[in-house]
């Protein structure tokens, strides 16, 4: 279901665009300093990629208007850079590909657009160009998931700065998703302090979970504070960004491994029956419901759950 847009909100990615067209250049009469448009540029970038296909493949991948296409293929035909045949499978179809010419074309403008992104990120230091990466990919899956591309997930303990941002995301989502209020921040300040204050790395580990290079999820494994020779999952989260990658499910295998090496014989974990996906993957990692009681909590009414486990 869509939701109302803030103008605020609407002007801020207007901007972006005003500041983001004019920074690649793509206000220019020609683009790289090539005879070419943008969307000429992309037409030739697709036939380059292809090696063949028909108007419609290449239509259909830009979204453009078929008698703009047909145009915009004219243009490359007269001056040599497209070469036209019949499909092998159905003569009545037409196949396009480009010449030697296009093909020195596409290889000038691929040259110059990789010259171009390396100058900008030249610029950068190592952890600002790995940031920028990240909201460009992070921009990629919240506008079109289905186009994203898979991304490369690591499991690793914790490192400095890690259990700041733990904090700081799980008191961003859970207000914006569930309405929770800074009781609930609050509660996972207090649990993660209390973990990196004294936690044993023998029997307590926390993991942080990275998508291309940036953090995306978290959790950590504690004695149980009512049975310490019991071990308690704590604080699992997963990004909205990166969801969908099976992140949780794996922190979730990675604190079970970890807390049968570590000699406890069941795992135990707490949460609330609104935490949906949550719940999924606790049931599928073999968790099953011990206990719920209602409860006050966050400035919500709340139904909380334990879950455990044998090792």
């Amino acid at each position: 279901m869509s939701q109302a847009v803030p103008a605020s909100h609407a002007e801020a990615l207007r901007r972006f665009n005003r500041f983001y067209t004019r920074r690649i250049g793509v206000l220019d009469e020609g683009l790289l300093d090539s005879p070419y448009t943008l969307t000429q540029a992309r037409v030739l970038y697709e036939l380059a990629q292809r090696g063949q296909a028909a108007a419609s493949e290449i239509g259909q991948a830009l979204g453009l208007d078929a008698g703009y296409l047909s145009r915009i293929l004219r243009g490359f035909a007269a001056q040599g850079l497209l070469a036209r045949k019949p499909a092998p499978d159905d003569r009545r179809r037409t196949m396009l590909s480009l010449t030697a010419a296009g093909r020195r074309a596409f290889a000038r403008l691929d040259r110059r657009s990789r010259a171009q992104a390396t100058a900008l990120l030249a610029g950068l230091a190592p952890a600002a160009r790995r940031r920028l990466l990240g909201s460009l990919r992070s921009v990629q899956r919240l506008l079109a998931p289905d186009e994203a591309p898979a991304g490369r997930v690591v499991i690793r303990t914790h490192r400095p700065g890690d259990l700041g941002w733990a904090i700081q995301r799980h008191g961003e989502l859970y207000a914006e998703e569930y309405g929770w209020n800074a009781e609930f921040e609050a509660l996972v300040a207090t649990l993660f302090a209390r973990f990196a204050s004294a936690h044993d790395p023998a029997a307590e580990r926390c993991w942080i979970a990275e998508l291309d290079g940036e953090r995306a999820g978290c959790v950590f494994v504690a004695r149980g504070e009512d049975d310490p020779a019991v071990a308690q999952l704590r604080c699992l989260l997963v990004d909205p960004a990166a969801r969908g990658h099976g992140i949780g499910r794996r922190l979730v295998e990675q604190c079970i491994a970890f807390a049968r090496a570590a000699g406890y014989p069941r795992i135990r974990l707490w949460t609330n029956d609104v935490l949906v996906a949550a719940r999924r993957i606790y049931q599928a990692a073999g968790f099953g419901l011990v206990r719920e009681y209602p409860h006050h909590s966050f400035g919500a009414d709340l139904v909380g759950q334990v879950w455990e486990r044998p090792l």
